[in-house]
């Protein structure tokens, strides 16, 4: 096996990724479907924004309650169980649409259901990894799993979007409801080496969540890490309120050329996680997070000043490239550098603010759109990441040279003072 794809050497590993290959393509032809489904039966871009609020709320209210359960139980079975309720919800709607009686009111109590779904699937997921591959290999299955997803992100969205303009959208969900019996069969073949957390006496779910909060406060790499995330997360992924009202009112087009837009941000996502399975040995580096937060927010604003097909397609896959190796940069350097023990409530405040945020960005994106026109809300959003995430590189900047002149003062003092020409103790490298 290559060592780019190094992962794939874990039996367990290459049956969770196969089935992941089957299943997210059918999830991404249902995510395009819905979307203009609804845009479809409401042409109001801020009803929606709303959907994408309330798929993502639940994980808003209750990512943190999850992170401190799943430890606590085998993470495959809690995998087959949400893998099951996520088919059965696909099948739900493709019946809805079948029989003519879909309403917009049925998709949101649908998205509600299966964004509770995903606040135990999304952290349980993150920290399965390491279960089925081990911490050496654990950034090349991340990166694999990114582009797993985004070779489904350019195959899902062109064979929705054909269904759509050929058969309808209740084939999206049929489909994606018939995908799922791949993942579900791979996670029966896994045999895991699982790790259940102990419970530990006088230890409620409270204090467990203050107890993880603290420790990644009290860590600057992991702290800065979630902060950016939470900018990233909240403003710059809202493909799927932008994205079908820009095709409509900036470019004045129809369904084939949303799937088009999205299998560019697509080709661009594919590039970035192989670009990081490449690199997965060198390990995650905070610079390359920053750089690409800055690289995202940028490409938002170009996208709001411009009306061009080409330039567009362009502009979303190098937005692609960049929000891949952001992601799957930060998701690394959170997943190895907590602790075992605090890894599970980690990623589930990972989710919260890089899945749970969506309402908020959601609802932004849907009122910008409304007020401003879909190139004015990518311009706002792109504004939205560039001022916070300068301001947390530039806190985390003035720490660190803190840190540096407090460990030079304390060096001098243990040396008895030495003269000018000694050298300093170096900064504090914990975020290097």
């Amino acid at each position: 096996m290559s060592n780019h794809f190094h992962a794939l050497t874990h039996r367990n590993y290459r049956y969770f990724w196969l089935g992941q290959c089957v299943s997210l393509i059918g999830t991404w032809m249902q995510n395009i479907g819905q979307s203009w489904l609804v845009l479809t039966l409401t042409g109001s871009p801020l009803l929606l924004g709303l959907v994408g609020t309330m798929q993502f709320l639940p994980i808003t209210c209750f990512s943190l309650f999850a992170g401190t359960l799943i430890d606590k139980f085998p993470k495959k079975r809690i995998l087959l169980i949400t893998q099951t309720c996520s088919m059965l919800l696909a099948f739900a709607l493709s019946a809805l649409v079948f029989a003519g009686t879909v309403q917009y009111g049925y998709i949101l109590v649908m998205a509600f259901l299966l964004g509770l779904i995903n606040t135990f699937d999304m952290p349980t997921r993150q920290s399965f990894n390491i279960e089925i591959v081990g911490k050496d290999d654990l950034m090349n299955a991340i990166a694999l799993n990114s582009m797993t997803f985004n070779m489904a992100r350019i195959v899902g969205p062109s064979i929705g979007a054909a269904m759509m303009a050929y058969l309808g959208a209740g084939w999206c969900f049929l489909l994606n409801g018939l995908s799922f019996i791949a993942v579900i069969y791979g996670l029966l073949q896994i045999e895991p080496v699982p790790y259940v957390r102990k419970k530990k006496a006088g230890a409620g779910v409270l204090r467990e969540i203050r107890d993880g909060i603290r420790y990644i406060s009290g860590d600057p790499l992991l702290a800065q890490t979630i902060l950016l995330v939470t900018v990233i997360g909240t403003f710059a992924y809202n493909f799927s309120v932008l994205i079908p009202v820009f095709t409509k009112t900036v470019l004045h087009m129809e369904e084939k050329t949303y799937g088009l837009l999205m299998s560019c941000l697509g080709v661009g996502s594919l590039l970035g996680a192989l670009t990081m399975s490449f690199r997965s040995k060198k390990g995650p580096k905070l610079a390359l997070s920053i750089a690409s937060a800055f690289t995202v927010s940028i490409i938002l604003v170009l996208n709001g000043l411009n009306s061009s097909l080409v330039l567009s397609g362009f502009l979303f896959a190098v937005n692609g490239l960049f929000n891949i190796l952001f992601a799957t940069n930060c998701n690394s350097t959170l997943q190895l550098h907590a602790k075992e023990e605090y890894r599970s409530r980690v990623m589930s405040i990972y989710a919260l603010v890089f899945a749970g945020s969506t309402p908020i960005g959601n609802l932004f994106a849907g009122y910008a759109a409304d007020r401003f026109g879909a190139g004015g809300a990518y311009v706002a959003c792109g504004i939205m990441c560039l001022v916070p995430v300068t301001l947390i590189v530039l806190l985390y900047r003035r720490k660190r040279q803190a840190e540096g002149s407090a460990a030079t003062a304390a060096d001098d003092d243990t040396s008895g003072g030495a003269g000018e020409g000694e050298p300093s103790v170096p900064p504090n490298k914990a975020n290097q």
